[in-house]
């Protein structure tokens, strides 16, 4: 059995029953796999003599530029030989620090390729954000878009420095990997639960923590993210969200190129929302994603001049009010479906195609998923924190949190994966998300002494 083969006919049944979600529910099951890596082993195979676009990016000035499978499939392999050339091997961690640039792409294949660890960084970290992640991350080499160089001025350490746009002293020019073998010959081979990706949570409430992803976990896991936003091949797929984050490697890379799709991207130096629309109508998109914060400056337009070519229309980060919802279904006819799931994991939960939605709800498991609703003695119910049941271990759960070189859930002592968000679920089984668990139980014990009379200090 050609490697790989498990892969696709996991992801051929979820195509096949994208509408099913009930025969997807019960009869899906994750691939089973020893060695794998998504570049060599899918991508490469998929890509070879494919024509059709595989990347299609926007400036807001009208330029554009396209790539097909196969232009990216022989390009990653150019950097991969260029990045080995630099001392780049299996294991060694790489920060990538790009916007929506074909080198974001090209570089996240040639990664893969080698074996090597991926720290993706959001163009707005600072300099002291990086020195954290450069030193918490074991960063042995940096790739950067030539703007954000001088960042690293007074970042010292022996990591080798890539930049890509131009020339920098001290930096090598990402440009010259055109120059090398466009066939690659990987070292050894990867086996599925090597380390793939490191991802720096938000740490808006804490120290940020570092997630891990192997090569199973991300590019196998977000099969239920294909999913759930209902990609098909040939889609023209736009996914608003900013490189660095989870959000992005979800929609941008995994998601619409596990079924074939072309990831679109229109780059905007200031978010317009009618500049966007136009973008949709303009280009063709046939499937959206966007955060509720674009969806709530589409509706300030007048949708109903814009007639878009979309089949599907998907949301996530927090729960998208229904008049939001409403507006646009009655412009263009299509529902907004509601999503769920972290950084430490893919889609979890959510409404796929053809299946209703419930005003505020994030939707039913996805296929996959085992999703437990624990309360606070930690049994199941119909409210609690939404947990994964580890018995049933999902593909799309992270290796772990990442202390002092080795991963761990942290949270899975008593046989649960714990999110820390709290939901109800109802008779169907739909799931609306209630809060983050330390708001809900403080929130509940300051009404305690209202029904005890007792004070609590």
């Amino acid at each position: 059995m050609r490697i790989g083969s498990e892969f696709l006919n996991a992801r051929n049944f979820l195509l096949a029953n994208r509408r099913e979600y009930n025969t997807a529910l019960r009869d899906f099951s994750w691939p089973q796999m020893d060695r794998f890596n998504w570049a060599l082993d899918y991508f490469d195979p998929m890509a070879a003599n494919n024509v059709n676009l595989a990347l299609f990016i926007i400036e807001e000035d009208g330029t554009e530029t396209k790539r097909t499978f196969a232009e990216l499939a022989c390009r990653s392999n150019q950097v991969a030989n260029f990045l080995r050339t630099l001392g780049v091997r299996r294991g060694d961690r790489i920060l990538l620090m790009l916007g929506n640039e074909v080198p974001l792409w090209e570089a996240l294949l040639a990664a893969m390729k080698l074996g090597a660890v991926v720290i993706p960084a959001a163009p707005l970290l600072t300099a002291e954000d990086l020195r954290e992640r450069l030193d918490r991350g074991n960063v042995r080499h940096v790739i950067a878009a030539i703007g954000q160089t001088p960042k690293f001025e007074t970042l010292s350490g022996s990591y080798s420095r890539i930049c890509t746009g131009g020339s920098v002293a001290g930096w090598h020019s990402f440009e010259i990997a055109a120059g090398h073998p466009a066939s690659f010959t990987p070292e050894g081979v990867t086996s599925a639960s090597d380390p793939l990706l490191l991802y720096f949570t938000s740490g808006t409430t804490a120290k940020p923590k570092l997630v891990q992803h192997s090569h199973q976990s991300y590019p196998v896991g977000h099969l239920s993210t294909m999913y759930w936003i209902g990609l098909q091949p040939g889609d023209l797929h736009w996914n608003i969200s900013s490189p660095g984050w989870a959000k992005h490697a979800w929609s941008c890379v995994f998601a619409p190129w596990n079924a074939g799709a072309t990831v679109f991207v229109y780059n905007q130096l200031r978010f317009k929302a009618c500049d966007a629309l136009h973008a949709l109508v303009r280009f063709g998109v046939t499937t959206l994603c966007a955060p509720p914060t674009v969806w709530r400056l589409f509706v300030q337009e007048r949708l109903g001049d814009y007639a878009v070519r979309l089949h599907e229309l998907v949301s996530a980060g927090e729960p998208l009010n229904p008049e939001v919802i409403e507006r646009v279904r009655a412009a263009w006819g299509l529902t907004i479906r509601d999503g769920y799931g972290q950084t430490e994991t893919t889609a979890m939960i959510g409404n796929p195609p053809g299946e209703n939605v419930r005003p505020g709800s994030m939707g039913r498991p996805l296929p996959g998923y085992t999703v437990a609703l624990l309360d606070s003695e930690g049994t199941p119910g119909d409210e609690g924190e939404i947990c994964l049941d580890l018995s049933a271990r999902p593909l799309g759960l992270m290796q772990g949190y990442v202390n002092d070189g080795v991963p761990s859930l942290g949270t899975g002592e008593d046989g649960y994966y714990h999110t820390g968000d709290v939901a109800r679920r109802d008779g169907d089984g739909y799931i609306t998300c209630v809060g983050r668990k330390d708001d809900v139980f403080k929130a509940r014990l300051s009404l305690e002494p209202l029904r005890t009379g007792k004070r609590s200090d």
